[in-house]
């Protein structure tokens, strides 16, 4: 699909803005305002607050309002990972204060996020720790993903588990579809709660190599969300290379109607602009089918 060209399938889809990687050029609080100015009604945030992760209530009550005005509902938030972006990639695995500021924040993001209507919580695992043993961090991120799907469960949202790529994360365990879809077996198997599901990036996945078709086919039914950037660039679909409006067409097909996360880089230029491949009248998201 080359650049400028539009989707003829995009109104079977569900899409939501990601505004801590879009719009980056306004201050926060403009940002959903600016994606309904796009004509976007659904966005999705990283936690945006590193230092504390738990802010003073007046700067949530103030995202929060942003969000009221603008008209846009909250569909996905990520609880604190650390500096994104940046070198974090998640702090729940990270034995010490990191996984003490996980800890203290867990049940703030899920107040928030209920206060929004937000049903999808998103933990990312955390890297690898030069001299800690691997097995010391996992029993460690099981027992902060637990108290993750607790704190979704009690608001009736569903708690993701993402993989990322090797390429960009290298201390990142979860580099593959099993991988991530294993952690989500063993939340769920340790809750019982079942509200754990995986987080399907079609960037990483790309990235990371593995057979896209293969991983819609095997685990379109566990997938909470789906998150899309092309390859290679993290760009707007029609950047790089990656067949994703056929992708998205499988995802369908296979029974996925959850929504689609535009989780890209706008390249050189505002953001407003980085969406001539997706048609206005596409962009406001339309209920589950």
């Amino acid at each position: 699909m080359p650049p400028g060209a539009e989707w003829s399938a995009a109104a079977d889809q569900r899409f939501a803005v990601n505004l801590s990687i879009l719009f980056t050029e306004l201050p926060l609080p403009e940002r959903p305002a600016a994606a309904a100015a796009a004509g976007f009604t659904a966005v999705e945030l990283w936690w945006p607050w590193t230092d504390p992760p738990t802010p003073a209530r007046s700067e949530l009550d103030g995202l929060k309002k942003a969000i009221e005005n603008a008209g846009v509902r909250l569909t996905g938030l990520n609880f604190y990972a650390g500096r994104l972006p940046g070198p974090d990639r998640g702090a729940l695995s990270l034995p010490g204060e990191e996984s003490e500021r996980f800890r203290a924040h867990v049940d703030v993001a899920a107040d928030f996020a209920d206060a929004l209507g937000c049903t999808a919580l998103n933990a990312l695992y955390g890297n690898r720790v030069e001299g800690v043993d691997p097995a010391e961090q996992d029993a460690l991120a099981l027992e902060n993903l637990v108290l993750a799907a607790r704190a979704a469960d009690r608001i009736g949202a569903m708690l993701l588990i993402e993989a990322l790529n090797r390429p960009e994360s290298p201390r990142y365990p979860l580099v593959s579809a099993p991988a991530a879809v294993e952690v989500v077996d063993r939340v769920n198997a340790a809750t019982g709660l079942g509200n754990a599901r995986f987080l399907m990036d079609l960037y990483h996945l790309a990235m990371n190599g593995e057979d896209l078709p293969a991983v819609i086919e095997r685990y379109a039914a566990r997938t909470g969300h789906v998150q899309i950037a092309d390859s290679p660039g993290r760009g707007a679909p029609g950047t790089g290379v990656l067949p994703l409006e056929d992708l998205l067409g499988r995802l369908r097909t296979a029974g996925y109607t959850g929504r689609v996360g535009l989780e890209y880089k706008p390249g050189d230029r505002p953001s407003a602009e980085a969406f001539d491949w997706l048609p206005r009248e596409a962009r406001a998201a339309r209920a589950a089918r």
